[in-house]
């Protein structure tokens, strides 16, 4: 199957590196003067369609660097278009860590995330290289470079959770989360039934989910940088990309992964995009409804990632439409002290 470029055009033309930045300049200036402290982390955060991915290449290639996910759903082996999953014409030579590490079948796990992302960090850094952590998936971002153990986990809870999830659905369950813990809530779709039993699980064993996440403070130095764009914009180029994704052949792909268990994998399956598209599978409403539930759907989730990477004054904001853009995050990682 051919893929489309689902990278904006727009911003296609930005994240290129500036003619009059050479690599063995940006490289100097990146590493300080320090032989054993390691610059920090560039993290490339922000909500959906704003533009990370291609800043994050132009970053590495300034920074001599290489770029490990912050996606949860870009974990998933074959979950390429509807994830808007970078080819490898788009990575320009820059690896590219902790992808495609998961079947779809797997549940996704932020503990097990955040072991494999700082591995991947780690081994990057050992290399001589700086990793650019790069995502909008904020849990997994703070999980990667701050401080952050988890609460475990009772398998009876967990079950009859589970089961109420099976007989009434994620949406009921969100609500009940939000009598409990409304600031938990504000974080989590209500279409991510994985995160609303996870949450619900955790105020049962600790009394609040939120409370359970502690304040930021960060595990691994990072220079965090964010992008953003006008809420008309974004909404504009969310449906733009969607649309894209349709015809670059989004409906084969979720028959592909459908015939290699897509539907009862509980993470994958609630997947933006994958879920509407399987539900429309499923006879529960035609094409048109599953591309709109889609775009709607990415438009609220871009809500509740700025509700969460707003909280984090670590953040630098960018404007994504700004012709300078590449090069003042550029200067803003490579000024960052060792």
């Amino acid at each position: 199957m051919k893929r489309a470029n689902l990278r904006d055009p727009e911003f296609q033309g930005q994240a290129r590196l500036p003619a009059r930045a050479n690599r063995r300049g940006i490289q100097l200036a990146s590493g300080g003067s320090s032989p054993t402290l390691p610059p920090p982390v560039i993290a490339v955060v922000g909500p959906t369609a704003a533009g990370k991915t291609a800043l994050s290449v132009a970053l590495a290639e300034a920074c001599d660097g290489e770029v490990v996910n912050a996606d949860s759903m870009q974990l998933y082996r074959g979950m390429d278009i509807g994830t808007a999953k970078i080819t490898e014409a788009e990575r320009h030579g820059i690896p590219h860590h902790v992808f495609d590490v998961l079947d779809v079948t797997e549940a996704a796990d932020v503990a097990r995330y955040q072991a494999l992302a700082r591995e991947a960090i780690a081994d990057i850094r050992s290399r001589g290289k700086r990793p650019v952590l790069v995502g909008g998936s904020g849990l997994y971002v703070q999980a990667a470079l701050d401080e952050m153990d988890f609460p475990g986990t009772d398998p009876e809870i967990r079950a009859r959770l589970e089961a109420d999830l099976e007989r009434i659905g994620s949406d009921a369950l969100w609500h009940r989360l939000r009598e409990v813990d409304p600031a938990a809530a504000k974080v989590i779709l209500p279409s991510n039934g994985r995160r609303v039993v996870r949450a619900l699980e955790v105020v049962e064993l600790t009394g609040s989910f939120t409370a359970s996440l502690p304040e930021p403070k960060a595990h691994i130095e990072a220079v965090r940088i964010g992008v953003d764009l006008d809420t008309t914009v974004l909404d504009e180029r969310i449906e733009r990309r969607v649309r894209t994704m349709w015809e670059a052949g989004l409906l084969d792909e979720v028959r592909e992964l459908e015939a290699q268990g897509l539907r009862e994998g509980r993470t994958a399956s609630r997947a933006l995009g994958y879920q509407q598209v399987l539900a429309h599978f499923a006879g529960e409403y035609d094409e048109d409804e599953a591309f709109e539930r889609t775009v709607r759907g990415t438009r609220r989730f871009v809500r509740r990632q700025r509700s969460w990477f707003k909280r984090d004054g670590r953040i630098e904001w960018f404007d994504a439409a700004d012709p300078e853009l590449v090069s003042k995050a550029i200067t803003r990682a490579v000024s960052a002290p060792s």
